[in-house]
């Protein structure tokens, strides 16, 4: 007779899934949800921004969010897709189109708070939009919205993410010769 091991116990604020609980939630971090809800529907229905935005301001909970952050997020994102794509699309390993709506809107969210918002540390941006893709996106799409975001990062907040004690990513440093090989 086998049996299952038992569930291990979530961290404080976080559901099994690994979710935070809405409870831990900050009011930036529900405007990021409710931007990339209204970013969704901009995306996949490409309904108007002012539609979107009246619908999303009557959705449960948004009371709780902060309105001005949801603003910046939703109307800058919008107003400026053609230049945050260009800086999203030289990180892909695909086709624009071929993100999906909720990767991309996250994307969206990071390149515009990476360039606009220099109030919200670079690794905040980067682990909030990373649970972003954990909640609302594909299995691994957060490990994908890492990989990009942390590629942007350091071209958009360079001396920030310098001074980071912890430091970035190496950058991807060219083959050297083996001089052993070479010697011979």
């Amino acid at each position: 007779m086998t049996t299952d091991p038992k569930p291990s116990r979530p961290e404080p604020g976080r559901t099994l899934t690994g979710a935070r609980k809405a409870s831990a939630k900050s009011e930036r971090t529900r405007a990021r949800e409710f931007a990339l809800q209204a970013l969704y529907q901009h995306l996949v229905g490409r309904n108007d921004a002012a539609s979107i935005d009246a619908f999303t301001r009557d959705l449960s909970g948004f009371h709780k969010a902060d309105a001005a952050h949801y603003d910046a997020l939703l109307h800058g994102a919008i107003a400026q897709a053609v230049e945050l794509d260009a800086l999203i699309e030289p990180l892909l390993d695909r086709k624009l189109s071929e993100l999906s709506p909720v990767e991309h809107g996250v994307l969206w969210i990071g390149a515009y708070e990476l360039r606009h918002c220099l109030d919200v540390p670079w690794r905040v941006v980067l682990n909030e939009c990373i649970e972003l893709a954990k909640e609302f996106g594909g299995t691994d799409g957060h490990k994908y919205v890492n990989g990009v975001l942390g590629g942007l990062a350091p071209q958009l907040r360079p001396q920030e993410v310098a001074a980071d004690p912890r430091g970035s990513r190496p950058a991807p440093q060219k083959a050297q010769p083996d001089t052993d090989a070479a010697r011979q």
